[in-house]
């Protein structure tokens, strides 16, 4: 067991952040959690993430590390032998869980972003679309990781459940935004019932997001032009 004080700098509202969160808490690790205030940086997030002056950073025996999927990987290294292995253990799926964890940063999100920025109708539904399209696709890579167990990595939460799994309160919150269900049982069955399971898991049900409280802060960070 890696001894020393871990602190986590980051916002309740973040994704990347409660990536973080979860990986901690499918470890066990006790960590102080310094929220951040809206709309500002503070000192200490600038002098422990001087290059991208981004949250979120692990501070562990006052060393930081930044980025959220190096974090989940740290975790995992460090804590090796507390809780579940986070990454696969084959090199392939571990190659394979990067893969599809870079395309959800990449493609999948930027499109689901894109919606709440969208300017007019014809662009919000060609998001709509491209949001479709590429979740249809992480439902086959669901189907193929899984190998029929209940998560990406088989029959416990691992790397890629987090990197989807930490969307899915914003996805919701995309759905009420955009009247469009993107996960239901006709399109994405096998996406549809692992997301109820992996929003219920231990891990993950005390820290994920009211909806309500998550599509108020939406509505502040992506307000709707007036007219």
């Amino acid at each position: 067991m890696a001894s020393g004080e871990v602190k986590l700098i980051g916002s309740w509202a973040s994704v990347f952040v409660m990536r973080a969160r979860i990986a901690l808490h499918l470890k066990f690790i006790s960590y102080e959690f310094l929220q951040e205030t809206y709309g500002s940086k503070s000192e200490l997030l600038l002098k422990s993430n001087p290059v991208h002056k981004k949250m979120p950073v692990l501070i562990h025996s006052d060393k930081p590390v930044c980025e959220s999927n190096i974090i989940v990987q740290y975790i995992d290294d460090v804590w090796n032998s507390s809780g579940p292995s986070i990454l696969p253990s084959h090199p392939y799926d571990r190659a394979i869980a990067r893969f599809w964890a870079a395309y959800i940063d990449d493609k999948w999100f930027i499109s689901l972003r894109s919606i709440l920025t969208a300017q007019g109708e014809e662009e919000t539904k060609a998001f709509i679309a491209q949001v479709e399209e590429r979740t249809e696709l992480l439902e086959k890579a669901f189907i193929d990781c899984s190998k029929g167990k209940l998560f990406f990595n088989g029959d416990h939460i691992g790397y890629l459940d987090i990197a989807l799994g930490s969307f899915l309160g914003w996805l919701r919150v995309v759905e009420l935004d955009a009247n469009h269900k993107f996960l239901d049982e006709t399109k994405t069955p096998s996406l549809t019932k692992w997301a109820e399971r992996f929003c219920n898991d231990p891990a993950v049900k005390p820290i994920m997001p009211e909806i309500t409280k998550l599509a108020e802060f939406a509505r502040k960070l992506f307000p709707k032009p007036q007219g």
